[in-house]
């Protein structure tokens, strides 16, 4: 071999660099883990971005004659704790490792790759999360404004694909919230424009997206002469989508993927559309402050890792088919009424393994003898599973459960009862499968009991007590004998090594024995290894079995979650209705998340709820800060989407007819980053819903206008009022929560449109929250008292309280807000604000306090005579005590 290629530049490259250069071309836009010995090596630019991702030194070191590399890595054994974090960091990563053992090499040790990983394409434990999917995505955009998009999860084999109109997709993404999508290079543009900088973006040629090609390598893949079989003939963008990522699997050398299911169609209007704003603002799946909880989280009782992902996948994507969402609460109604078989199946699922995920490991064979025994036990709960499932409300579930003895069989007769998880360590197929593994295993069973023998018959011969037989991995077996009894010693024995106390020795028979023993060794790993591989082989037909089990099992897991949260917190089941009209009735609903933080001496306070698409459609939601009205909005959309998902409720009662969309503007939050006020946001957010709202849809809107100013803000929630009930083809129900008191009058003017408030209760200008809905508006926001007991210094608050009457004195001046005027308030004639005094004797809010305040404030004491002063004393306890 040369010793060097010439550079350009000047110098030489090593052979080393020559060969991580040639495995580096192939992959270029991967980090190559290049192994070297003892350590995983990336080298120039690899290096310095490893070094940044995992935190590690960063060093350089000659390549060649006159040139230098970046160099950063880690040890091999640590490839499980650093991969995951070069992945999560966006990177994908090939593996390089030796293929040939370093001391039998004849020069530089052969190398390859064993496999690429990417945020897309995990499927070890160490990259994947238990209770979440892991999506990769391939989107490919039309110039008709619309998209087409195939969803895979490389993990449990989930394959999919869908078009439709680009305003929709985003209500598609948002759910699967994809770890890699793989997009056509000429779409980057249009792509960022529609999802902003989604993380992960991975640009292929825009010729593997065309249709032609895309189709040849869907039905490759699957051994297909058309589409149709699949149903997706219809779906010319989304099979386009679903050929890309096959492409993508080969070119990342994915080619055992026997647990890939058939591409099928997804029709996205059989769910309940959630954007990403609802699923944020509604807390579906991951909470917004980190001390919060998610409905997912408090809903959350499954048993297994397969069931945590379908709750999420349900979730997320609601039904919309009656009868579907039927056929699920039958399902927790056999469970409800039935509480021991509940106890009963939730134990003996919480024995079985990820089932999906293994089936997963199977197809690749990269399920170990440790995982097949799991395997084995989850298996054997089956039999007790289907014997405790109640049999009203599961006929169908009992319909999908396959036969599983073609792989339990194997795995009983084969495998041992606890194998190790590594072939190598041997203990791993059963007695009885082969005889010539039966044989040479009781060879090396019988070696102890050998050498025992052999132990006594030397040391009779020779005399010596205390002789031992030993072995080292260096020696080998050998006879050890002290110093002491050297003289005894036979001309046999063949000296090995002198000791400070001993001396070590073989003999010919010693010698005959290790070399058995030791073809013993290499014959039971080949033997089991080859045994192993076997079963894994007979067991391989069998993983869409496995995979229609897990799909079972996983289902009865969330259908036992639901039932346990219905059971621990009195949910309802809900009732739906037909008709033209949408419906929604609650009766005393609650909080599905907060009423469970709560404390048993201060339970939540449900509340009813009634719309209607032909009588209350609107309801325009006053009250004071703090009072409830966002937990009522919020409540009030995740009780259609319980119900919705096939879940009981917390409610007394609740009817409704089925909702197509959930829309949610609350809050408040800014996109400086594109240039987005938090105004902007608002109104974009809003943009969006009012472009895509029906006549059955839920809308939920909190403070809209409020990012403006004041009579701007009224005049936007004003006409956005008028348009959501003045077209029957948008009329969607909808909770309007307003601090603008202006929008009272509306219910005088639209028959649809109706009062509500949030009561509170006054109480010595101290306010209590009753936090119950009832007809009428309110009169007052208490943003002072709230102010007050957020802590706000007092000066604030009392200076706040004297400009708050003097606004409402001059209504008409106070404020402005109309296009090309100031929003400053005249308060020309207001005193300002006074320095803060050091010490309060009364509430500076309170209408009584500021009238004894003036009082004393208009007195001179240096004049005031005696009885002047008794008066002016009695007076103010006039005022303090008020009209007798």
């Amino acid at each position: 071999m040369a010793k060097g290629t010439p550079k350009r530049g000047g110098g030489t490259e090593t052979p080393l660099m020559q060969q991580y250069n040639a495995l580096k071309a192939k992959h270029p836009d991967t980090i190559l883990l290049f192994r070297v010995g003892d350590f995983y090596e990336t080298f120039g630019p690899d290096a310095i971005r490893t070094a940044e991702l995992l935190g590690i030194t960063l060093t350089r070191r000659a390549n060649g004659a006159a040139s230098e590399v970046e160099l950063a890595g880690f040890p091999h054994h640590a490839l499980d704790t650093y991969l995951p974090r070069l992945v999560r960091g966006g990177a994908r990563v090939a593996v390089c490792d030796q293929l040939e053992d370093p001391k039998l090499a004849k020069g530089l040790v052969r190398r390859g790759i064993t496999e690429i990983v990417t945020p897309g394409l995990a499927f070890t434990d160490s990259l994947l999360e238990p209770a979440q999917a892991n999506y990769l995505v391939g989107l490919v955009l039309a110039p008709e404004r619309r998209y087409g998009l195939a969803a895979l999860e490389a993990s449990t084999g989930e394959f999919w694909c869908t078009e439709g109109p680009t305003d929709r997709l985003d209500a598609l993404l948002a759910p699967l919230r994809p770890a890699e999508i793989v997009i056509r290079r000429g779409d980057l543009r249009a792509v960022r424009e529609l999802l902003g900088e989604a993380p992960n973006l991975y640009r292929l040629e825009d010729w593997v997206f065309e249709p032609a090609y895309a189709e040849e390598q869907v039905l490759r893949q699957f051994s297909l002469a058309s589409l149709k079989g699949l149903g997706v003939d219809g779906l010319a963008l989304g099979a386009a989508a679903a050929g890309a990522l096959v492409h993508y699997l080969k070119e990342n050398e994915q080619h055992r993927l026997g647990h890939l299911r058939p591409l099928a169609p997804f029709d996205t209007g059989q769910y309940l559309a959630l954007d990403r704003f609802t699923l944020r603002n509604l807390e579906v799946l991951a909470p917004q402050h980190p001390e919060g909880r998610a409905l997912v989280q408090v809903l959350d009782h499954t048993r297994t890792a397969m069931g945590a992902r379908l709750l999420r996948r349900w979730l997320a994507f609601p039904l919309r088919d009656r009868s579907a969402i039927e056929a699920r609460h039958d399902c927790l109604a056999a469970l409800l009424a039935a509480p021991e078989a509940l106890d009963r199946l939730r134990t003996l699922l919480g024995q079985v393994a990820d089932l999906e995920r293994l089936a997963m490991r199977l197809a690749t064979l990269r399920l170990n003898p440790r995982e097949a025994a799991t395997l084995r036990t989850s298996l054997e709960r089956l039999p007790g599973i289907l014997e405790a499932v109640p049999q009203p409300g599961f006929t169908a579930w009992r319909g999908q459960v396959p036969r599983a003895e073609g792989l339990l069989a194997p795995l009983v007769r084969q495998l041992t009862e606890a194998p190790p998880p590594d072939v190598a360590k041997g203990g791993v197929i059963a007695a009885g499968v082969s005889a010539a593994l039966d044989e040479t295993r009781a060879l090396k069973t019988d070696a102890e009991g050998y050498l025992a023998r052999l132990r006594d018959q030397e040391a009779a011969r020779t005399g010596i007590a205390s002789l031992k037989i030993q072995y080292n991995r260096v020696f080998g077996y050998y006879i050890e004998v002290t110093h002491a009894n050297a003289g005894r010693v036979p001309e046999d024995y063949i000296r090995k090594q002198t000791l400070a106390n001993a001396e070590r020795y073989i003999t010919p028979e010693l010698k005959v024995f290790e070399e058995k023993m030791l073809s013993a060794e290499e014959t039971l790993l080949r033997l089991e290894s080859e045994l192993y591989q076997a079963l894994l082989a007979e067991l391989q037909p069998e993983v869409s079995t496995l995979q229609q089990l897990a799909n079972a099992l996983a289902e009865l897991d969330v259908y036992c979650a639901l039932a346990t949260q219905a059971q621990r917190y009195h949910y309802v089941r809900p009732t739906f209705v037909e008709g033209p009209a949408a419906v929604l009735e609650i009766e005393q609903g609650r909080h599905p998340v907060i009423e469970t933080l709560l404390p048993r001496e201060a339970p939540y306070v449900p509340n009813d709820v009634t719309l209607s698409g032909d009588g209350q459609q609107i309801l325009l939601i006053t009250g004071p800060n703090m009072a409830g009205k966002s937990a009522l909005l919020r409540q009030t959309a995740l009780l259609v989407l319980l119900a919705q998902v096939g879940s009981y409720v917390p409610a007394q009662a609740l009817r409704l007819r089925v909702v197509d969309k959930v829309f949610s503007r609350v809050g408040a939050s800014d996109n400086l980053a594109a240039g987005e006020s938090t105004f902007m946001v608002e109104m974009t957010e809003t943009a969006r819903i009012l472009n895509q709202v029906t006549a059955h849809s839920l809308v939920l809107f909190d403070e809209i206008g409020r990012g403006t100013a004041t009579y701007d803000g009224v005049a936007i929630a004003w006409a956005l009022v008028e348009y959501l009930h003045a077209e029957p083809s948008r009329a969607a129900l909808t909770l309007f929560a307003t601090h603008y008191h202006e929008l009272a009058e509306l219910a005088e003017q639209l028959p649809r449109v109706k009062n509500y408030t949030v009561r509170v209760k006054e109480v010595s200008g101290k306010i209590i929250f009753l936090r119950t809905l009832v007809p009428g508006s309110a009169a007052h926001s208490f943003g002072i008292q709230v102010a007050e007991m957020a802590g706000v210094p007092p000066a604030v608050t009392a200076r706040a309280t004297e400009l708050l009457r003097h606004f409402e004195a001059t209504h008409g001046e106070a404020l402005k807000g109309s296009r090309g005027a100031t929003s400053t308030p005249r308060v020309a004639n207001v005193r300002q604000m006074p320095p803060p005094a050091q010490l309060q004797l009364f509430s500076l809010h309170d209408p009584v306090a500021l009238a004894v305040r003036e009082l004393l404030e208009g007195l001179d004491v240096n004049t005031l005579t005696p009885i002047e002063a008794l008066l002016k004393l009695q007076e103010i306890q006039r005022l303090v005590s008020g009209p007798r």
